[in-house]
């Protein structure tokens, strides 16, 4: 079987699940897992008959697809801000919505440092850490920061200290539980907190894709339609306690709840809130100082 064969075949299994660019993103992803090619080599080799061995594997990856599980559970691992992180039903596969997060943070830091930023002696806690994404680039760009992060999962603490093995940085990370916290007395004068919380209200899954709903760990994803800010609201009481003065709070958001938001950390006395957009044009990122 040629490639372009192969790839016809995608899109004829797959077209009931995704557009067919998704598909075409898709193939790409498992080919270039199998063979090590990127857009150009399979461009160049797409007449080509593919070799039995990656046939094989390409196909029982169609197979897993076929299934709705997502590409990233199938390989094992996704990419986030150029950093390979290993990625199971236990943690949510990150995406670039949060990449912009952690390059707001990080250009943050560019601009307020007078020297090398990578050299900032900083202390930075992330809250809700899943597969360690964020806790883990920021302590890759940020070397000399001190940087904690937390999870109440067993199971996702466990992934994001392996993927702070795979690339090489010192993270700490704390089973805790924000809604009831006991760590408290440990996190003192943190200059950053940034979370990327269950935001996504439980009348909202009917517009989400199956796939998500059927691999991905609820209790990372959903809150209560009556309470959508419960988690925001623990993390602003959290970071009232123990940010420095003038210390940075950062979140990711729910779209649909950007003024509220932004309303609840007026309330309870953040300054200089933020209310950024995504490349899609919605209310996704916040950020608020405490007061000096």
């Amino acid at each position: 079987m040629q490639f372009i064969e192969l790839v016809q075949l995608y899109q004829d299994k797959l077209n009931l699940l995704y557009d067919e660019e998704e598909v075409q993103s898709l193939f790409l992803m498992a080919v270039k897992d199998t063979l090590g090619y990127n857009r150009s080599d399979y461009l160049l080799n797409k007449q080509q008959i593919v070799p039995d061995t990656a046939l094989l594997r390409l196909n029982n990856i169609l197979n897993e697809l076929v299934l709705g599980k997502p590409i990233q559970y199938i390989l094992g691992y996704a990419e986030f801000y150029g950093l390979k992180f290993n990625v199971n039903p236990s943690v949510l596969i990150p995406r670039p919505e949060t990449e912009e997060l952690v390059e707001w943070i990080l250009t943050t830091c560019r601009k307020t440092s007078d020297e090398d930023y990578s050299k900032l002696n900083i202390s930075l806690l992330d809250i809700g850490t899943g597969s360690g994404c964020i806790a883990i680039v920021l302590k890759k760009h940020l070397p000399k920061a001190q940087v904690s992060a937390i999870d109440i999962s067993t199971a996702a603490l466990t992934t994001a200290k392996q993927n702070a093995l795979l690339n090489e940085v010192p993270v700490v990370f704390i089973e805790d539980d924000i809604l009831n916290s006991q760590i408290e007395a440990k996190m003192l004068n943190l200059d950053v907190i940034v979370s990327n919380p269950p935001y996504i209200m439980e009348e909202e899954k009917t517009a989400m894709h199956q796939n998500v709903l059927a691999n991905e760990p609820h209790t990372a994803l959903f809150v209560a339609n009556d309470r959508p800010l419960i988690f925001y609201e623990a993390i602003a009481d959290f970071a009232n306690k123990h940010l420095k003065p003038g210390g940075t709070l950062y979140f990711e958001i729910n779209a649909a709840l950007g003024k509220e938001t932004v309303k609840m950390l007026h309330d309870k006395g953040f300054e200089a809130i933020r209310l950024k957009l995504d490349m899609q044009g919605k209310d996704r990122m916040i950020s608020a100082q405490k007061p000096i």
